[in-house]
């Protein structure tokens, strides 16, 4: 499937125009929750603005007056506390809480609180809010029934985001409707109609929010993005939807193309040469930013020196500069379906970063010597310079480790492939080690018009392991040789993920139950890596195995950047970060800096600012996180669009009081079964079973059980999947291992 960079020169300097209020709503609540956290920590104590500024580091980007403003914004917000001569605390009187609001498909939403319970929000008691505002909650007196807390908005605070994508609907002569995308905001807006923009009932636009003085609120149309439906306008909502921009300022476009190609001489002195030593790529078939190149020769001891070699874009991308400034509000490349966007322009993500065969680039390494088995004797890492002997596409790789295929370095692929996989014994046998999930990925086939025409699931094969092992290798040494520079403190930047939830542990122990499998949900530490891996060994190849793998993946905490290392609990590594792809996730190219500043005797990193670094960075890895399921669950429903009335064998993948999810087992697409499609009986919810209970024939409908349903309707607009639900069927043989 190709994947292709938005190029479209026309609204190359669109991003001036529609650059959102929300993203320097965000660098505003960023600084907000810096100040907030600092004072928080020093809650007996007052500060000043120049005192605020000093310790967390923002006087390195703003004055004392900007600081003291942000401050009184906090007071009036009722965070902080003013107690006269300039002097600030943070407040804990308060019985109103300010935070950001989270709004669910129901239209219920919740206060999203750090230390302590989620405050429920009624959608009578949202007022103006929308999805993602900071908003004031006043706390009711009364609790819900499950004993958490629940408020009413009184203030919006700050408006988060002020744009918007949707399709207009027209609801009479010359009156105009935008109706959102997205499925968390609940509410239509007017269109003013001298800002209509000639848009046409049905086309998508992208719309700014006026104001919302009535009962609507009131937008105009920034620009029309064509009719809803046709591929470029949908994936070019879903981009917009998400706040990421297809094309790159003029500014930072002028800066990467001044940019020399060549590599200057000092470079050559300065670094490890490896161009002598072979060194080769494997990556996808579509790919053009080759982050990662690996090398490997035998040495005279009989061990060998592997070489994992990453692109040095911090040798291009300077702090301060406009590139380093929107790669960092950026943070991420963005994969659609069909396209990537980029972190970096293209000058520097597929040709001066990108480790392109037969030719010379700068790199950052982590080298080591192994020997037969594995074990690492020892290790350098540092900056480097390499020739790229070649370039394999996975399945090139993968034909070469098969014997299909002769090919070139055989020797080579089959040393590291060997080398990988007793690296990946040892991770999983390890006490406490890594956790094995077998996660369905999926891929669509397009046609000339990018319709979709078959949906594959990708298949991880020794070839994509072999590049995952030596990753994850190079991830955790830098991130233990960086902690282990710590003489004096030194902040860094860790990948961590923590232990589960106990609670979600116990709904799983519960859960599993009903399958007959044992399951210590109390287990805690190294022993609960320990039976979810026993357990996720005893599902495997189990008609029920996909919903299970699901349960436990939802039992997880997600995994996040942070500068306080708690290690990571999936991979069970003590030490964890993110070292390998700085062309397109920016905490590599912060750690690739760091280790830069700490070689060179440079201490001068704030770990208050570099925390509210990596929280940004986790943000927008979640969002172009969404991005991306948003474009799979369109052409999902894009290739059901003309199999309306048939029937397909499928497995049911969540159970709410209202239906049946259920994921088709020949293409993987998702749809919902509502109750009133569920005609052979009446069935009722069971929430100690996860499963729906015919009335009169007792029929049970558990998560994992296979169903046989129709496809009724397909919503493009709403990105949905109807289906109903025609019987059950009997359990698919097991799979062999």
């Amino acid at each position: 499937m190709p994947r292709k960079t938005s190029g479209n020169k026309s609204r190359r300097r669109r991003k001036s125009k529609t650059n959102s209020i929300s993203e320097k709503g965000s660098q505003k609540q960023s600084y907000h929750r810096l100040i907030i956290n600092y004072l928080k920590k020093h809650s007996k104590k007052a500060f000043n603005a120049k005192e605020v500024a000093s310790n967390t580091g923002m006087w390195k980007e703003m004055n004392t007056r900007k600081v003291k403003s942000l401050m009184d914004d906090l007071v009036r917000m009722g965070q902080l506390e003013d107690v006269g001569r300039g002097q600030y605390k943070y407040s804990t009187a308060s019985k109103t809480r300010v935070g950001k609001l989270q709004v669910n498909r129901s239209g219920s939403g919740f206060l999203l609180v750090e230390d302590g319970d989620d405050i429920f929000i009624s959608p009578s008691s949202l007022g103006k809010a929308l999805n993602g505002d900071i908003v004031r909650v006043r706390l009711k007196a009364t609790s819900r029934k499950n004993g958490s807390p629940s408020g009413e908005i009184t203030e919006v605070v700050q408006r988060m985001q002020t744009k918007f994508v949707g399709v207009v609907e027209k609801g009479g002569p010359n009156i105009y409707f935008l109706i959102p995308d997205d499925y968390r905001i609940n509410q239509d807006f007017f269109i003013h109609p001298n800002h209509r923009k000639g848009a046409k009932d049905g086309q998508k636009v992208y719309a700014e929010l006026m104001n919302w003085d009535k009962r609507s609120p009131e937008v105009k149309v920034l620009e029309v993005l064509g009719d809803s439906g046709a591929n470029e306008t949908e994936m070019h909502a879903i981009l917009l939807q998400y706040g990421f921009d297809p094309s790159f300022p003029h500014k930072v476009e002028a800066e990467a193309a001044k940019i020399p190609e060549a590599i200057p001489e000092k470079e050559y002195k300065e670094r490890r040469d490896f161009r002598g030593t072979t060194t080769f790529t494997i990556d996808p078939h579509d790919a053009k930013d080759f982050d990662d190149a690996l090398s490997i020769k035998k040495l005279e001891n009989g061990n060998y020196e592997v070489g994992v070699h990453i692109a040095d874009v911090s040798h291009y991308v300077r702090p301060g500069s406009e590139l380093d400034k929107e790669a960092f509000q950026r943070a991420t490349s963005v994969y659609l379906v069909d396209r990537t966007v980029p972190m970096l322009p293209e000058k520097l993500s597929n040709k001066v970063c990108s480790l392109r065969p037969k030719e010379e680039k700068l790199t950052y390494s982590a080298v080591f010597e192994m020997d037969d088995e594995a074990k690492v004797h020892n290790y350098w890492v540092g900056r480097t310079i390499i020739y790229s002997d070649h370039r394999f596409t996975y399945e090139q790789a993968q034909d070469v480790l098969d014997g299909k295929s002769e090919g070139p370095f055989k020797w080579e692929l089959e040393k590291l492939d060997d080398l990988a996989k007793k690296l990946r014994k040892t991770r999983f046998q390890a006490a406490g080690g890594s956790i094995e999930f077998d996660t369905n990925e999926i891929k669509f086939e397009l046609d000339e018009n990018d319709k979709p025409v078959r949906v594959i699931r990708k298949v991880m094969k020794d070839s994509n392991r072999l590049i995952e092992d030596f990753m994850l290798l190079a991830n955790r040494t830098v991130a233990r040789y960086i902690f282990e520079m710590q003489k004096p403190e030194l902040p860094s930047v860790y990948r961590i993920h923590d232990a589960p939830n106990p609670e979600k542990l116990m709904k799983l122990q519960e859960f599993v139950s009903h399958f007959g499998y044992e399951f210590k949900g109390h287990a805690r530490g190294l022993e609960a890596s320990q039976v979810l891996n026993g357990l996720l060994k005893k599902v495997h190849g189990t008609p029920e195995q996909n919903v299970i793998e699901t349960l436990a993946v939802r039992s997880m905490a997600k995994a996040v950047y942070s500068t306080n290392n708690i290690g990571h609990f999936g991979l069970g590594f003590q030490y964890y970060s993110h070292f390998t792809s700085p062309i397109r996730r920016y905490p590599d190219l912060m750690l690739h800096r760091l280790i830069t500043n700490y070689h060179n005797k440079q201490f001068t990193e704030n770990p208050v600012v570099l925390e509210e670094q990596c929280k940004h960075s986790s943000e927008k890895e979640r969002t172009a996180a969404e991005a991306e399921r948003t474009s799979i669950k369109y052409k999902q429903v894009e290739f059901l669009e003309d199999k309306i009335g048939l029937s397909f064998p499928g497995v049911i993948s969540g159970v709410i009081e209202s239906g049946i999810f259920v994921e088709l087992e020949d293409n993987f697409c998702e749809g919902f079964v509502p109750g009133r499609n569920m005609k052979d009986d009446y069935y009722m919810f069971d929430e100690t079973t996860y499963s729906m209970v015919g009335k009169d024939s007792g029929t049970q409908l558990m998560l994992g059980d296979r169903v046989m349903v129709e496809i009724v309707m397909t919503d493009l607009r709403k990105r949905m999947i109807e289906m109903a639900y025609l019987e059950k069927l009997p359990p698919a043989p097991k799979q062999k291992s």
